[in-house]
């Protein structure tokens, strides 16, 4: 297999996961890393070997691709210099801070002719993996997503910096578009807002209640998902999985964990618990191996840009109705 050239802009913590993984990859020529801070680009480059550029345009001229994990602010700048050079891009979740900044990264990518991929990475959490295989059909799922307050990441709102996680990995869950949705959050710890809530209703009826904070006391990532005979439980944090399923009346299981009388004589349902097979995996990893094999079109990218772009839409409907609230 042809190995592809491809850097990293950006090595503070999430970034020099990235440049870590790349120099790993058998199929990738990690080109180097660039950084704005030269004295923390000293430290990495001796660190890891791998060489520190001294400018955005330097490192693009010895890649085929970048990563880029720099503040959801520079986002587009940078991935539109990337992409207006012919390279592909990487882009950590969210893809960029407004709509119109996403469109114009999709349409020039077109243009270009490069790929473009977003890291919502809880799309491989090994937790979620373990569903693949299940016929999905929800009707109500809830989600929390809470961490402990952290500088790092402020710079955006809660709902695009936590909530977003959790909107991604719902919309691909849903196969319908999102109808109506209501939302409220307030700010504690900065100028942004810090808790949020949402209420989204899906136009097959299905109904997602999302909350997400940055001032908790503990990091929380779970996600309930309720269907028609099915109640499914994932905990993103621990890589757990639990499925409960509701047996047709007169089915019986001798591992039922409950039976529930209904109405009628001698009529009763069981339910059955299952606890799916997690396979523990490194998902920025293999988020990054499935970038590398969609430049060469072995695969596609596991997030899009325009399936981030429509994470990003939601978010940011749910983040304006919270500040007309707020105001």
């Amino acid at each position: 297999m042809k190995t592809v050239r491809v850097g990293v802009v950006g090595v503070g913590h999430l970034g020099s996961r990235h440049l870590k993984h790349l120099l790993d990859l058998s199929a990738v020529d990690c080109a180097g890393f660039y950084d704005i801070d030269a004295k923390h680009s000293r430290k990495i480059e001796q660190k890891f070997g791998a060489k520190a550029h001294t400018s955005l345009a330097v490192l693009i001229d010895a890649c085929d691709a970048l990563s880029i994990v720099v503040p959801t602010t520079d986002h587009f700048a940078v991935a539109k210099e990337c992409i207006e050079s012919g390279k592909s891009v990487f882009v950590e979740k969210p893809m960029c801070k407004t709509l119109a900044e996403a469109d114009k990264l999709i349409k020039l990518g077109k243009e270009r002719d490069t790929v473009i991929q977003v890291g919502h990475v809880e799309r491989l959490n090994p937790a979620i993996l373990a569903i693949e295989d299940l016929a999905l059909k929800p009707k109500y799922i809830e989600s929390h997503r809470l961490a402990p307050y952290n500088v790092r990441g402020t710079e955006v709102p809660v709902v695009l910096d936590l909530m977003i996680h959790d909107l991604d990995v719902i919309l691909s869950l849903v196969d319908s578009p999102v109808e109506s949705m209501s939302a409220s959050g307030v700010s504690i710890m900065t100028s942004s807002v810090d808790i949020a809530n949402a209420r989204l209703r899906f136009a097959n009826g299905c109904v997602a209640n999302i909350t997400s904070s940055r001032i908790a006391k503990d990091f929380v990532r779970k996600l309930r998902l309720f269907q028609q005979d099915m109640y499914v439980t994932i905990d993103f944090l621990l890589g757990l999985t639990e499925v409960y399923h509701v047996l047709e009346a007169g089915e019986r299981d001798p591992n039922a964990v409950f039976t529930a009388p209904l109405k009628g004589k001698n009529r009763e349902r069981q339910i059955v618990y299952e606890k799916p097979k997690v396979y523990k995996i490194d998902a920025l990893k293999l988020e990054l191996e499935n970038f590398v094999a969609s430049l060469s079109g072995e695969q596609s990218p596991i997030v899009s840009g325009q399936e981030a772009r429509e994470a990003l839409r939601i978010a940011l409907e749910i983040q304006e109705k919270i500040e007309q609230d707020l105001h």
